[in-house]
């Protein structure tokens, strides 16, 4: 006799085309009935007007009726809530990141994206400096220009009038500069000034090429991924090629930047995509006899890492020196460490890789070394 587990089993082979995975556990499966050798399947599409509702409706019949006993099938489709269709979209998009294809980044490369929900917050000068300063703490780091429309980091490394090239094996070669490896859509063009004019499918296509066909160093500890504002294709196509990128949210202090840099944080946790902390930006303006001016308001912030449940990496005052260095091509990390621009910066990046460490060192091996290492140190200072 069949029964409703045998339904469901049987309907496990029916896929959503558009998005790659079974109506079962896309959650699409609303109830079984089956009674006198008819089957009712009761079914929720995205949408009443769903194109593909044809195609599913007639897979459907077919699994069914070639179970035994099952004379007659009738789907009832329905439209789903938009808490259904939430959580529909959660398990495509973790489906599509289990099945990412392979890049060129090595699976033990820490990948940070730095990210923010508006444009303006001096989310690219914290790329850059965070950069510089994970190299300068022994680490190799590359440096990805994610940000297709609005490159800007050619210009604040200093490297506007340099190209990439492609090696013997048609691998682009990331450009090295500053101690980083480099990749930009504004090493590629001969004008800074050309405008992108490409749609959505471009930009991640884009990122796609940045990933599989850039030779990055294996040995890379740091990725870091300068992403353009929003919550848009670039985010979405991250979050499916590289599995094991995290994100750190820029903020100012503002109220009107919080709200919308937690729909990054909202966007990145829908992906699957782990917020490591956030960075306040633009946070006052001291002067050198001490007063100091809120600017930007006040707090925003640590109500967002406090709403998020996440540290706040670092408050990074406005500095003229961060400006100065961003047009010259000079880091302020690398050029005025003593700033108080440089020092919370220095400080993030430290604080970032005692919460994401190189992956050789959280090995067991590694920690087997190091605990040799603080053995033979004890017994040496004995």
């Amino acid at each position: 006799m069949t029964t409703t587990a045998d339904i469901e089993a049987a309907l496990r082979g029916v896929l959503d085309p558009e998005l790659g995975a079974d109506v079962v556990e896309l959650g699409m499966v609303r109830g079984i009935d089956l009674e006198d050798g008819i089957a009712t399947i009761h079914l929720a599409l995205t949408i009443a007007a769903c194109p593909m509702r044809d195609q599913i409706e007639g897979d459907v019949t077919r699994k069914v009726s070639a179970l035994p006993a099952v004379d007659r099938v009738q789907v009832r489709v329905a439209a789903m809530s938009p808490e259904e269709r939430s959580a529909l979209m959660g398990v495509a998009r973790r489906k599509a990141r289990d099945q990412a294809g392979p890049t060129m980044v090595s699976p033990l490369t820490r990948v940070v994206a730095i990210g923010s929900g508006k444009g303006g917050v001096g989310k690219s000068s914290l790329a850059v400096n965070l950069a510089v300063a994970v190299a300068a703490a022994g680490r190799r780091v590359g440096l990805l220009d994610a940000d297709i429309w609005g490159f800007s980091i050619p210009r604040m490394l200093g490297v506007t009038g340099r190209r990439l090239e492609a090696g013997p094996d048609r691998k682009i070669a990331p450009l090295e500069t500053s101690g980083l490896q480099l990749v930009s859509t504004g090493l590629l063009l001969d004008d800074e000034d050309r405008a992108l004019m490409w749609r959505g499918l471009m930009l991640s296509k884009a990122l796609e090429q940045f990933l599989r066909d850039v030779a990055w160093d294996p040995g890379l500890d740091y990725l870091l991924l300068d992403l353009p504002p929003g919550t848009g294709d670039v985010q979405m196509a991250l979050a499916r090629l590289l599995p094991q990128a995290e994100l750190v949210v820029v903020t100012t202090p503002q109220k009107a930047a919080q709200k919308v840099a937690a729909r990054v944080a909202d966007m990145a946790r829908r992906s699957y995509l782990p917020v490591l902390g956030v960075i306040e930006n633009m946070s006052g303006f001291t002067t050198e006899d001490g007063r100091h001016y809120a600017l930007f308001g006040e707090g925003g912030g640590r109500e967002l890492a406090d709403e998020l449940g996440l540290p706040l990496l670092a408050q990074v005052p406005l500095d003229p020196f961060v400006v100065e260095g961003g047009d010259a091509g000079r880091p302020v990390v690398a050029t005025h460490p003593g700033a108080p621009s440089a020092r919370a910066i220095i400080s993030a990046a430290a604080r970032l890789q005692e919460l994401l460490p190189p992956a050789a060192a959280e090995t067991c091996s590694a920690r087997l070394t190091l605990l040799v290492e603080q053995l033979g140190a004890g017994a040496g200072s004995g």
